[in-house]
């Protein structure tokens, strides 16, 4: 067995050492697949934000659904200041989203905190603002 070993470890640091000896290896590949990784890098740059997870509070179309979308954003406010919140209009509906969560358990930790004010509330995905970094 020892043997093997040893056999097996003199081959493996020549193979490492053929392949550290190709000076300039050379890529051949079609040019379609650079132009698709352009694309994806732009696409990536116009998205902001990433894939994460919100709890819509609000939902309504209709006459007077603008104001009572506005009151259940400044009613989410003043009871939870330190949840992001956001007031969208997707027509012909407004929604009222809070939060920035990462992970779905996140979004369900504060789910169950405010469930109590909006017992309809509910997580779905949605694009959200990436996280701050403390210095």
């Amino acid at each position: 067995m020892f043997w093997l070993l040893l056999l097996l470890s003199a081959f493996l640091t020549q193979a490492q050492d053929s392949l550290n000896q190709i000076p300039n290896g050379e890529v051949i590949q079609d040019t379609r697949i650079d132009r698709l990784i352009k694309a994806h890098i732009q696409v990536n740059i116009k998205q902001e934000g990433m894939d994460g997870y919100r709890i819509q509070i609000f939902f309504d179309s209709g006459a007077q659904s603008k104001i009572r979308a506005q009151e259940a954003y400044d009613q989410f406010i003043a009871k939870y200041p330190n949840t992001p919140v956001y007031l969208s209009f997707q027509t012909p509906n407004y929604k009222v989203r809070v939060g920035d969560f990462r992970t779905r358990l996140d979004a369900l930790k504060t789910l169950h905190k405010i469930e109590i004010d909006y017992p309809n509330a509910f997580i779905i995905t949605d694009r959200i603002n990436l996280p701050t970094v403390d210095p």
